[in-house]
């Protein structure tokens, strides 16, 4: 009886202690639950007014004629500096001291900086090429090192991303077109047109030259104030390779290509003037055995 009475005892203060430490855990969980939830709000709201500020700067940049790329590059650092502001104030509001967040900050960003060396150089470059301006949103570039080519759609605090002819989205980080050369197609605002044909040995060059400058003069999209030729580039194995060169516009310059190529092969095909291939010619200078005379 006596065991009986120790056992249910025992059963009694363990069942009061888990009680206690129930009714003391409701309420923390419940002020962290009611906390994150608040936080949760305040972040989702915050980032909203971050996104109105920021696109009201955007159009303030722009209506004051701002350049695209450094209006885009601002508004992408106003944005990340916004948000860390937001997560800190929340961090704040959670009972986080203001010493303890800036302390794990800080060994936060040592531990991020030794792991991001790369993203640190992309900035970098970044800044470069606000500064500098080797190019902005909209050019055609090709990055030589690698031979990625395309029109700039944004350039970011840590990469660049082109947008390929075949529709393709390139993204390169800023360092590698700061470190390596990059060809600005349009920087002039035109683009050069060039177009090689070769023709064949026996046809008439003089009449080729003419009809591709013909094709050119009579081409909607080229510049007709800015230099038109036509000269003679190689004389190869297999053909007379002839360059014309004029000038177009950047919007127009794909179309006018595929369209002075074509008119330029269908004018000598009209004038009998052959496109030259390669080939191989075989002479036999004295008969074959085993061959009769009716190449049998």
């Amino acid at each position: 009886m006596n065991v009986f009475l120790y056992v249910s005892s025992a059963a009694e203060d363990e069942i009061t202690a888990v009680a206690d430490l129930a009714s003391k855990a409701i309420p923390v969980l419940a002020r962290f639950l009611v906390s994150g939830i608040l936080a949760i709000v305040c972040f989702l709201i915050g980032s909203k007014f971050i996104g109105w500020g920021t696109d009201i700067l955007a159009r303030a940049m722009k209506k004051r004629g701002v350049e695209v790329t450094t209006g885009e590059y601002v508004v992408s650092g106003v944005r990340i500096l916004g948000r860390t502001l937001l997560i800190l104030v929340i961090l704040g509001q959670l009972g986080l001291q203001q010493g303890t967040i800036v302390a794990a900050i800080g060994s936060l960003g040592i531990g991020i900086g030794l792991a991001l060396q790369g993203a640190a150089t992309n900035l970098a470059g970044g800044i470069l090429i606000l500064i500098q301006k080797p190019f902005k949103v909209g050019d055609f570039i090709v990055e030589v090192s690698e031979g990625n080519e395309g029109f700039v759609k944004e350039i970011s605090l840590l990469y660049t991303t082109l947008v390929s002819l075949g529709g393709r989205t390139i993204t390169i980080p800023n360092q590698k077109l700061t470190d390596a050369a990059v060809i600005n197609m349009t920087a002039a605002g035109v683009w050069i047109l060039d177009i090689t044909v070769g023709i064949g040995y026996g046809d008439d060059l003089a009449k080729a030259k003419e009809i591709m400058l013909k094709v050119l003069t009579e081409d909607p999209a080229v510049i007709q104030d800015m230099e038109i030729m036509c000269a003679v580039t190689a004389l190869s194995e297999h053909s007379v390779d002839l360059t014309a060169r004029a000038y177009t516009s950047v919007a127009d310059h794909f179309t006018a290509d595929w369209r002075v190529r074509e008119n330029i092969k269908l004018a000598f095909d009209a004038a009998g003037i052959t496109i030259a291939f390669n080939q191989l010619d075989v002479h036999l200078d004295a008969p074959v055995a085993g061959l009769t005379s009716a190449g049998k």
